[in-house]
């Protein structure tokens, strides 16, 4: 089954990344060896903060708005892609994700067309 882990950080869990930033990647990147390895790693990207919008209609009217912005209490930071057996795997992956221990990690299963 495959689920998205949610990457959320707040402006105190990103100075605190930053400030770690090499032993946060390197962490990261042994993570998604593992993953890619055993064939659970579907894929994944960072969101850039700036320049992000969020869109509403009501009444048929948009309303834009910009942000996030990094003084926002949690904003969406990235998200990862994997495909494993269950919900309890997905889980043990979020809680070994550096961003758990800085902010937090939501896991979403994915509607496959099959499931629709």
């Amino acid at each position: 089954m495959k689920y998205m882990l949610l990457i959320y950080q707040n402006a105190a869990a990103r100075e605190a990344i930053m400030a770690d930033l090499d032993s946060v990647m390197a962490e990261v990147d042994d993570i998604m060896k593992e993953l890619t390895e055993r064939g659970e790693w579907v894929g994944g990207e960072g969101l850039a903060i700036s320049g992000a919008r969020t869109v509403k209609v009501r009444d048929g009217v948009p309303a834009i708005t910009d942000g996030p912005f990094l003084e926002a209490k949690e904003f969406l930071a990235g998200y990862c892609v994997i495909d494993v057996d269950g919900i309890d795997r997905a889980t043990e992956i979020a809680a070994r994700w550096p961003d758990a221990r800085y902010c937090a990690m939501e896991i979403q299963p994915i509607i496959s067309e099959q499931e629709a």
